[in-house]
């Protein structure tokens, strides 16, 4: 009965967050139904269990949804990220439409801007090109989803995304593991996007569709942009200011965070403190490189602030609000997650899963639970950090005991949590339909045959790792 439940419940949140009710809401109610039937009562497991996975996930992960959120809204606003955009586009050209995207997508989000965001404001450019080289507009949600929600979010080397911090809190690593993996990956991560929807697009244009008859929204004027190579200046300093602080390639004249700066609080008895520094000084070196590069982003953008009828106090204060959301979504949906993995009927599950990691090894293990946690809860962020909070600890003990670092367990466990996302209940999928003016009806299938493709990929990357050795 217990595992009917469990069913029940993960079976409930799925079909109630693709008809567009909010996880922040249902989240709670699918996790009592599934330990309905446990040894835990109803109220325990929502205000103690529940309630305080999500409050772990929020301390951890806030600060990082926070500043992210404040400086892709100034990047937006200021208008840098669209001149960003419109240089690559000009630059590529319409002959070249899905790598212009491809390319769009991916420096937007290597650079730190929110993965909405950056759909957002690649949409109006990725409509254009395709329209004018007529590709179907149906393979557009694709294209974007490979640009955003792929090598960008997790494999390319010190990426700021959630995704790619969330390891490091676990593992005491940088954003920076694992590069040899993570450029491997990036390369078959754009082979799949290029050629899937290239093909695609020869093989419908041949049967006479072209982009289609789609109106689009009239988006503002794009006047006024600050020039492109000043737009970049904020994106490279991310990426600096994160090596810089975060040191990965532990060089002795590098920065160094205090290994006793938590101590102080040790009286305070705080029961989410951090154990050592290295569990967040990946989070402290991005928190610092999104607030100095969102001053660099104000100043650039400051005349376009000026011509806004939204105010610069107001870009500031959407941009902290809209992260409160943003964090909520995804806490929810690992608070969610938590609740389930820790129900009686679940440890069967959780045995196979750890079994398979004593006979196959950690990285595999690794790649099939995350891979299984975020297919369960159709968020990349909420299925990793499952999978790290039930497993990583063992993971981490086989990869030490095996000679594996922990730098190559990082990168293939970011990689696989963007196997099989994109499931129909996918938030991110959801909203990127919306803003593409499109249905799962109408371009699901292309962003299936995608998702299945690097489904593999981090299982080649294993295989890359075990007959290289290149981490």
């Amino acid at each position: 009965m217990e595992t009917i439940c469990i069913g029940a419940g993960i079976l409930g949140l799925m079909s109630f967050a693709y008809r567009g009710w909010s996880i922040i809401l249902i989240a709670p109610f699918f996790a009592v139904l599934a330990a309905l039937f446990s040894q835990f009562g109803i109220l325990p497991i929502y205000s103690e269990l529940y309630m305080t996975r999500l409050a772990e996930y929020t301390k951890t992960y806030y600060p990082v949804f926070l500043f992210g959120a404040v400086f892709a809204r100034l990047m937006e606003k200021g208008g840098l990220a669209s001149s960003i955009a419109g240089k690559i586009m000009d630059i590529m050209g319409e002959k070249r439409a899905i790598l212009a995207v491809l390319l769009g997508c991916a420096a937007l989000t290597y650079g730190g801007l929110s993965v909405f965001v950056v759909a957002f404001v690649m949409y109006p450019f990725g409509a254009a090109m395709f329209r004018k080289a007529d590709i179907p507009k149906k393979l557009l949600p694709a294209t974007l989803w490979m640009g955003i929600f792929s090598f960008a979010m997790v494999a390319l080397p010190g990426t700021p995304q959630i995704q790619n911090i969330i390891p490091s809190s676990y593992f005491g690593t940088s954003t920076w593991a694992g590069p040899g993996i993570g450029i491997f990956a990036t390369l078959l991560f754009l082979a799949i996007g290029i050629g899937w929807v290239s093909w695609r697009a020869k093989s419908l244009q041949e049967k006479g569709e072209g982009y289609g008859g789609h109106v689009e929204q009239k988006h503002r004027s794009e006047r006024h942009l600050p020039h492109w190579a000043m737009a970049l200046l904020p994106l490279a300093m991310v990426i600096v200011i994160n090596i810089i602080l975060s040191n990965p390639f532990h060089w002795t004249w590098g920065f160094h965070w205090d290994e006793g700066s938590l101590e102080p609080f040790l009286p305070f008895h705080l029961s989410l403190l951090a154990a050592s520094v290295g569990k967040v000084q990946a989070i402290w070196s991005i928190s610092v490189a999104l607030i100095i590069s969102s001053l660099a982003a104000a100043y650039i953008g400051r005349r376009r602030y000026r011509r806004s009828k939204e105010s610069f106090l107001d870009t500031i204060n959407y941009g902290a609000a809209s992260s409160c959301a943003a964090v909520l979504n995804v806490a929810s949906g690992f608070a969610f997650g938590s609740v389930i993995v820790s129900m009686p009927g679940f440890f069967p599950i959780k045995e196979m899963l750890l079994e398979l990691g004593n006979s196959a090894g950690p990285l595999v293990s690794a790649v099939v639970t995350t891979n299984v946690m975020c297919g369960l809860t159709g968020s990349a962020s909420g299925g990793l950090t499952i999978a790290l909070s039930m497993l990583g600890e063992q993971w981490a003990s086989m990869a030490g005991n095996l000679g594996i670092p922990l730098e190559a367990l990082h990168r293939i466990v970011a990689i696989s949590s963007v196997g099989i996302d994109p499931v129909p209940h996918c938030g991110a999928l959801v909203t990127l339909l919306a803003i593409c003016g499109l249905t799962h009806q109408t371009a699901y299938y292309d962003i299936v045959v995608v998702m299945l493709l690097k489904f593999f990929v981090p299982f080649l990357c294993v295989l890359f790792y075990m007959l290289t050795g290149i981490a």
